[in-house]
């Protein structure tokens, strides 16, 4: 079984260390200040967790988009890592053309839905994770003490590898003070397209610091401004 995939008793810990929180991010894009990036981690009222990504634009950016980006996971543990059950994306405006809205089918191993206007029907695989979920996957794999090499992704019409990288550690300064991070490079194959994270393991390696990089050019990065848990 692939490193990626190991379950260990570890996990039956991190079960119950899994806990809410709401933190907010500054994003700058192109180094213009583009707005704020909110992450929340909640119950739900079927004893599962759902996970919301709320994204602002200010100034002149709101002329581009003018409306909440919204991304919703809602998924169950199994094992102490996340099982989708459902993942939508909603791009803040009244059209629904470029919006999206999946149902993870473990009994049936499917996952189906929309995508930006087109029907969805694909194979789930083993540890399947959305583009919400996986953040808390790598969390908890890390807070395990595991160190992952890859996830599968179902993103929009397609089931996606992404490389994950581990990168030398690093101590920040962030709004929340002096912290120090494990610090992870995640790529599709063959792409010199680059998102990284600086995750701090004294927050249950939450994300405190993020960049997407294309080649040498950054296009965009958030930086932690406040957490409440």
């Amino acid at each position: 079984m692939p490193k990626e995939f190991v379950v260990t008793d570890r996990y039956a810990v991190l079960r119950l260390a899994l806990a809410i929180f709401a933190v907010v991010y500054d994003v700058v894009w192109k180094g213009i200040n583009a707005g704020t990036s909110t992450l929340e981690l909640a119950r739900d009222p079927t004893n599962g967790w759902t996970y919301i990504s709320r994204n602002v634009a200010r100034g002149l950016f709101k002329l581009a988009l003018p409306g909440e980006i919204l991304q919703r996971s809602s998924f169950t543990l199994d094992n102490g890592q996340p099982r989708p059950k459902r993942y939508s994306a909603d791009d803040g405006t009244a059209d629904t053309l470029r919006d999206v809205d999946l149902h993870f089918d473990w009994a049936n191993g499917r996952v189906q839905g929309t995508s930006e206007g087109k029907p969805v029907d694909l194979p789930i695989r083993d540890n399947l994770q959305d583009p919400m979920s996986v953040q808390i996957a790598l969390m908890q794999a890390l807070a395990a003490g595991d160190k992952p090499q890859r996830f599968f992704l179902a993103d929009k019409d397609e089931i996606k590898e992404f490389l994950y990288e581990l990168e030398p550690p690093l101590r920040l300064s962030t709004a929340l003070g002096e912290l120090d991070t494990v610090v992870y490079g995640t790529r599709r194959p063959g792409s010199d397209r680059v998102t990284r994270l600086w995750l701090a393991p004294a927050l249950g390696y939450l994300p405190v610091q993020a960049e997407r990089r294309r080649g040498t050019k950054l296009e965009w990065s958030m930086r932690i401004r406040t957490l409440k848990r």
